[in-house]
């Protein structure tokens, strides 16, 4: 194989996708169009280049047969690549990518990305069957945990804030996993980072996906950091864990709070997140203090009543009689479980 870089005017001309149609694996030599990913990368770049914020795309891949091009070589690995006009460079990997780059170079805003230049892994390599193991093999990458896609992710919004957190909460710092999508309670650590996003989306937009972008990450964090160490320590189910320093925190003691009380579980974290939304005022950018001290006192434990037969939902009959309960995270065993709060505060 060799790479050979491309003007980007000049991509969609010499690039041709043939992905597969219908139910047909064999009509095309990778995988059928996702609809609308192409825009989200369109959209990436176009957000990127017009801030004058860096951007990066992965090198597209493609294929040809070796006796369509002539390859000039020039020693040490070097080498020109001549692709006679006419000549369609079939793409293995990165049929998205390029049609991003099309409808940006064909849209008015073809100067962000005009002067750039497109780099290409061509593999020579003209057989049909060869070309769609090509594709299965690159595709055997293992999908990245939300934790480490979050603790990766540009210091804004939801992002930035979901940050500020872990490293100024007590009862996040230190306790917190940032690169797997479950706790590993050996390692004495209680929530991810993608819990904590979660709750704090909720707290802000009673929302647990929104970006939350058009909030002050400084202001916004103070805000709930504050908040939050208020709640922790008040909350009599929260405190100790909340006061005990991460390197003197007990596996044990890990992993009695995440058994017996809702805080210690990512459903737990949303509910609470949902009922900060009810304190939060908008104006002054703040947390009700004292609604905040009224929401401490709600009996967070599992077997509490205020949670039974919605996200906690208890068996006869189970078949595991050490753990006679299972969890409901979903959309509408939450909002039946704040509703059930709201009404036990009065609000």
């Amino acid at each position: 194989m060799v790479q050979i870089n491309v003007p980007a005017h000049d991509l969609p001309t010499l690039l041709q996708a043939k992905p597969s149609t219908g139910n047909d694996p064999d009509s095309g030599k990778n995988r059928p169009e996702v609809q609308g990913h192409a825009e989200e990368i369109k959209e990436y770049i176009r957000k990127r280049a017009s801030n004058g914020q860096p951007w990066i795309l992965g090198t597209l891949t493609a294929n040809i047969a070796p006796d369509k091009i002539e390859i000039i070589e020039l020693g040490r690995g070097i080498c020109l690549v001549a692709i006679p006009r006419g000549v369609k460079l079939d793409i293995t990997d990165g049929q998205h990518r390029k049609r991003a780059i099309h409808d940006l170079i064909e849209s008015p805003d073809s100067e962000l990305i005009g002067q750039d230049d497109f780099p290409i892994t061509l593999v020579l390599e003209g057989d049909f069957n060869q070309c769609q193991t090509d594709f299965r093999d690159m595709a055997q990458t293992r999908q990245l945990d939300k934790s480490l896609l979050l603790s990766f992710g540009e210091f804004e919004g939801r992002v930035g804030i979901t940050k500020m957190l872990v490293e100024r909460v007590p009862m996040f710092y230190g306790k917190t996993e940032k690169i797997k999508g479950t706790p590993d309670i050996k390692k004495k650590l209680i929530y991810t980072t993608n819990y904590i996003a979660r709750a704090v989306s909720c707290a802000f937009a009673d929302a647990p996906d929104n970006e939350l972008k058009d909030f002050d990450v400084d202001t916004s964090s103070e805000a709930l950091v504050r908040c939050l160490k208020q709640f922790f320590s008040e909350c009599s189910q929260t405190r100790h864990i909340f006061e005990i320093p991460p390197d003197e925190l007990k596996v044990e003691k890990v992993g009695a709070f995440k058994e017996n009380c809702l805080l210690g579980m990512s459903v737990g974290l949303e509910i609470l997140g949902r009922l900060l939304y009810c304190t939060y005022d908008k104006d002054s950018k703040s947390f009700d203090a004292e609604k905040v001290s009224e929401m401490a006192q709600l009996d967070w434990s599992r077997s509490s009543d205020l949670w039974e037969g919605n996200v906690v939902l208890s068996s006869p009959n189970p078949t595991n009689p050490a753990k006679p309960y299972k969890i409901s995270a979903g959309a509408n065993s939450v909002r039946i479980a704040v509703s059930k709060a709201k009404a036990n505060l009065g609000w």
